[in-house]
């Protein structure tokens, strides 16, 4: 059974792998504090090679890749004539938001979105060569659903 373990959480000596021939490695997501201290710095499971002496922890790393019918919320970034730039994460390429993707728009009553709004949209076009497209509608009824802009609140970063 391996051990969970979250960020902060010191690692017991009783969890290390025990090999006096060679010095321990230690691998992603544990931090080293003089003199004897072990740190976790991400939320995973324990893993430990005794052959090798090392320690490391396992955890979902990887970063989102966006899909067709994705739920996501946006960060606007920039706007152009008939598009909002929007950041779905922080080192991706943005993706476009069409100012007319939105229950009712029209040129006249579209809504104004600033730099850092935050957005919550549908992914209709999602292709490795290009960039995501974005909506606020369901294609079949032409309502919301919830989908728009957000108001209030806090968005937080947290890993996959």
């Amino acid at each position: 059974m391996a051990t969970v373990v979250l960020p902060g959480d010191e690692i017991p000596p009783s969890l290390l792998p025990a090999s006096r021939s060679r010095p321990l490695t230690l691998g992603p997501g544990l931090l080293h504090t003089p003199p004897s201290a072990i740190t976790a710095t991400l939320a995973g499971a324990l893993s430990t090679d005794t052959k090798k002496n090392a320690i490391w922890l396992e955890y979902n790393g990887g970063r989102y890749i966006p899909a067709v019918n994705d739920l996501v919320i946006v960060t606007v970034h920039h706007t152009s004539v008939d598009t909002y730039h929007c950041a779905i994460t922080p080192y991706a390429s943005f993706a476009t938001l069409p100012q007319l993707a939105f229950e009712g728009a029209t040129k006249k009553t579209r809504p104004i979105l600033a730099g850092g709004a935050l957005v919550y949209a549908r992914v209709t076009s999602a292709n490795k060569f290009l960039d995501p497209e974005l909506e606020c509608l369901n294609p079949s009824t032409g309502k919301a659903d919830g989908l728009g802009p957000l108001k209030g609140g806090m968005l937080f970063d947290i890993t996959l």
